[in-house]
């Protein structure tokens, strides 16, 4: 049975008042779900680059907010015209929240929903134009996705996906984002195939699950780019083929030795820098792909020579994230089946009250793969 939360009952949160200032917890109202939604006791909440840019001030968001968009835990409650759930389930949740009624959701793309954008990522409401979450003198606070790193988040059910009991149920939350990402990436964007040589710029939560699956969809050389030894170890770990030290050697040059000159079917970057963008797509062959994975900060452009893109047939394409109701159901099974190791990704779990300090070793370099912070 669906346990009912108490009204009047708080939970514990994590909140950013305004960019640049220290996360802090807080108790703050419990919330409740509303028509269409479900609330998930949250287990796991992934350490993200794209929460930092919002703390950093470098993706504009509304403050006060509450941050984390992938989360695994139990389902406890569900609003009014939810069906199909007893209570109790295991579940992940993806950052791409559909609302399954605009037209991109009409024809399959929910990862360009119209309302996710408009009333999440601008607004930092749901899709009723309001935040389910609050301080205790009624002040909203914004959400980003579900608003994860917290005790307990409002989920759209139309973003929530069952766990089988094989999957340990903390390490399930990086399935929402980390592995979702990297798989809207290698299956849709780079559409990787067998035999196929490809590069990944940046190791780090996403870049090492592109390496991951880019093996497990058949790619016979990955090549992993990066300045840390220890990120292109665990790139090694997970499939890479060969890895480039880039603070060491001109990773463009490496790629193209690795190749015989000619360079990569696909080339990803997964940092959102120019100068890396710039280095992918040097690395693409002639006809080849290069797909743009890492949110930029703020404005960030990246110059791509005009000519080479005309003259060598080179295919640049944005990839935010996967089509969360089609995509989300398959990355679990990878993620059951062992094509996806969750525990060689995880590197480190902290509580609430850690939540700012590992968000600045993640600004520093120092959290390798992808931290979890379990509430």
């Amino acid at each position: 049975m669906l346990r009912r939360v108490n009204a009047g009952a708080t939970m514990r949160a994590v909140v950013l008042e305004r960019p640049g200032a220290p996360l802090r917890v807080e108790s703050v109202p419990r919330p409740r779900p509303r028509a269409g939604e479900v609330l998930v006791r949250v287990h796991g909440c992934g350490v993200c680059h794209t929460d930092l840019h919002v703390i950093k001030g470098e993706v504009a968001f509304p403050t006060p907010c509450v941050l984390g968009h992938e989360i695994a835990g139990v389902l406890e409650e569900a609003g009014p015209g939810v069906v199909g759930w007893q209570g109790g389930e295991r579940v992940a949740c993806a950052f791409i929240m559909p609302c399954g009624s605009c037209r991109h959701c009409a024809r399959g793309r929910d990862d360009l929903c119209e309302a996710f954008f408009a009333m999440n990522r601008l607004r930092g409401t749901l899709y009723d134009g309001t935040s389910r979450l609050a301080r205790a003198d009624g002040s909203p606070l914004a959400m980003y996705s579900m608003a994860g790193l917290a005790e307990y988040a409002v989920v759209p059910a139309s973003d929530v996906f069952a766990l089988p009991e094989t999957i340990e149920l903390q390490s399930a939350a990086v399935l929402g984002c980390a592995v979702f990402t990297a798989y809207g990436a290698v299956r849709h964007a780079g559409a990787v195939s067998v035999g196929d040589r490809v590069a990944v710029v940046a190791a780090g939560g996403v870049g090492l699950n592109i390496i991951a699956l880019a093996r497990a969809f058949g790619a016979s050389t990955v090549i992993a780019v990066d300045v840390a030894a220890a990120k292109l170890d665990a790139a090694r770990s997970l499939g890479a083929t060969d890895v480039v030290d880039a603070s060491s050697t001109d990773p463009v040059a490496a790629v193209r030795e690795l190749t015989g000159g000619e360079g990569v079917d696909v080339a990803f970057e997964a940092l959102g820098r120019p100068a890396t963008v710039e280095q992918a797509f040097r690395m693409a062959r002639d006809g080849g792909s290069v797909v743009c994975v890492g949110i930029g900060a703020g404005k960030a452009a990246a110059a791509i020579e005009i000519t080479h893109l005309v003259r060598r047939g080179i295919r640049l394409i944005g990839s935010f994230g996967a089509r969360t109701r089609a995509d989300m159901p398959r990355v679990i099974e990878l993620a059951a089946s062992g094509a996806i190791d969750l525990a060689a990704l995880i590197s480190a779990r902290v509580g609430l009250e850690a939540a700012d300090a590992i968000y600045q070793a993640l600004d520093r370099g120092e959290v390798r793969g992808r931290a979890l912070v379990v509430p």
